[in-house]
């Protein structure tokens, strides 16, 4: 079980996998890139905007790692800075005002913890995605696409609907920061990893996703047609719901309290 939940990270985690630009160019059509949280900068680990889902006008955000080490590095490796959360909120506020769908993408190790982004109150601008999307008057879909790290994570996944890819993961914490915390040894990730419930059956079990995502032809066009086709779908079934933000609330009121075998 240990190595079975491990190796689930290092697939998450493996560099070879889609990022979230990748998602966007393959699924949506017209994507305009909207940039800045109007209060410090723009933050390039999250990127988002306006395109079409079908005729479905969205706002889809996405982390971002980016694919060689020069991208990566010039996307902070997915780590967002708290400009990045309130750059994505200010979106999802915009696509509130004129009644477009929001669509995220996560893929994080977690939030960046370096002293600049404290001083710009992380905290404060996760606490305040979540607070805000609870009540946001538009449908919500967040797909976890590799790792989901804390809450720099769940700041873009307080949703109607949250899906995992199957070899995606999502965590309050890192196998090896909780093997630093338990045992004082981070050596002992994979111990951790089967003690934290991390992967997308495990979420499922417990109420904390709705769909496990199939990585039998990931990267190909059917793959790509597979996800648009159920987002069009779910969608639909979401803008069509008379009571979206009582629903939303009893979603996460339920987690975690009729566990499911999965």
């Amino acid at each position: 079980m240990s190595q079975g939940a491990y190796e689930r990270v290092r697939l998450a985690r493996d560099n070879g996998r889609p990022t979230g630009l990748d998602y966007i160019r393959h699924i949506f059509k017209g994507f305009i890139e909207l940039h800045g949280d109007r209060r410090f900068g723009d933050d390039r680990a999250i990127v988002g905007g306006i395109a079409r889902l079908g005729n479905c006008p969205v706002t889809v955000i996405a982390i971002e790692k980016g694919h060689t080490a020069r991208e990566r590095a010039g996307r902070n490796f997915g780590a967002p800075h708290p400009e990045g959360y309130r750059k994505a909120l200010r979106l999802m506020k915009q696509a509130e005002k004129f009644g477009r769908p929001v669509v995220c993408f996560v893929d994080t190790s977690g939030a960046y913890c370096g002293v600049g982004a404290e001083e710009r109150g992380q905290g404060q601008a996760i606490a305040e995605n979540l607070m805000e999307m609870t009540t946001l008057c538009v449908p919500v879909i967040s797909i976890l696409i590799g790792e989901g790290g804390s809450g720099g994570a769940l700041a873009l996944a307080v949703a109607d609907r949250v899906w995992m890819l199957q070899n995606s993961v999502y965590s309050v914490i890192s196998p090896e920061g909780c093997a630093s915390i338990l045992w004082k040894d981070s050596a002992r990730a994979e111990a951790a990893a089967a003690s934290l419930k991390l992967t997308a059956e495990d979420a499922r079990s417990l109420g904390v996703i709705e769909r496990i995502l199939s990585e039998s032809d990931m990267g190909k066009k059917e793959f790509y047609e597979r996800i648009r086709r159920l987002l069009s779908e779910e969608l639909k079934e979401l803008s069509a719901d008379p009571d979206l933000l009582g629903r939303r609330y009893e979603r996460f009121r339920r987690i975690g309290v009729n566990v499911v075998e999965s």
